[in-house]
């Protein structure tokens, strides 16, 4: 049975051996790069599992690999590693289409619990075979909206909207919780595949995103409604 290839990228070498240490204990082959242009060379020759991606590197950020592997239609599940805190950094980086962030300093466990997750939540769709309908419906529609689970496509009156991955994954988790009203940490466990109560703000981030995309009126949403102090709702039978 061939390993889970994780691609690790930072171009501090105490940051390289600690990560490349406990993956490979875990289980993982670990392949590295010290700057964004080497990674994004092989994140485009190369099929990995997992990158797990520094933000400040020379050559090219991390922001810049994340945009251009994007572009590519490469679908690896990313997790930016970054020193910054600055919600800015953290809020763009999704808006690229990372899947996740961890903050330094993080420890090795929380570090192999997001990979997992994240790992366990792509595997539909980067799986070479044909994938498992989420649904019985391969098709959803909703209002004017068109969801072919098969194909990863959102539509609009026939035109094509682009969906992250996880904006992908998003929409269909709502879709089929139509009129129940959803907590913050039950669509962070579901959708994310783990539980850090002080990390819910990445649901609202994909949200706000998510809504940009497929309401008519992103200030005045009709899809996806907020619930005050609780979380969201998806209302399937508002008019798209």
């Amino acid at each position: 049975m061939t390993m889970d290839k994780i691609l690790v990228v930072d171009d501090e070498p105490a940051i390289v051996t600690l990560l490349s240490y406990n993956l490979k204990q875990a289980g993982y082959e670990v392949v590295t790069a010290t700057d964004g242009a080497a990674a994004l060379s092989l994140a485009l020759a190369q099929s990995f599992t997992c990158i797990l991606l520094d933000l400040m590197l020379p050559k090219l950020d991390g922001m810049e690999v994340t945009k251009r592997l994007r572009q590519e239609k490469v679908r690896t599940p990313i997790i930016i590693v970054t020193a910054k805190n600055d919600e800015f950094d953290k809020v763009f980086g999704l808006e690229l289409g990372a899947d996740d962030y961890i903050t330094k300093p993080f420890s090795p466990r929380e570090v192999l619990a997001r990979i997992k997750a994240v790992i366990r939540r792509a595997v539909p769709a980067t799986s070479a075979a044909a994938p498992a309908p989420v649904t019985n419906r391969a098709i959803m529609t909703v209002g004017n909206l068109q969801i072919d689970q098969n194909k990863y496509r959102v539509t609009r009156d026939g035109h094509n909207i682009s969906l992250t991955p996880k904006e992908f994954e998003l929409l269909v988790y709502f879709i089929k919780r139509e009129g129940r009203v959803l907590s913050r940490d039950a669509i962070l466990n579901h959708v994310w595949g783990y539980d850090y109560a002080s990390e819910t703000r990445i649901v609202d981030i994909h949200i706000s995103h998510l809504r940009e995309k497929i309401e008519l009126d992103p200030k005045k949403p009709r899809l996806i409604r907020t619930v005050r102090g609780f979380g969201y709702e998806f209302v399937g039978d508002s008019h798209a």
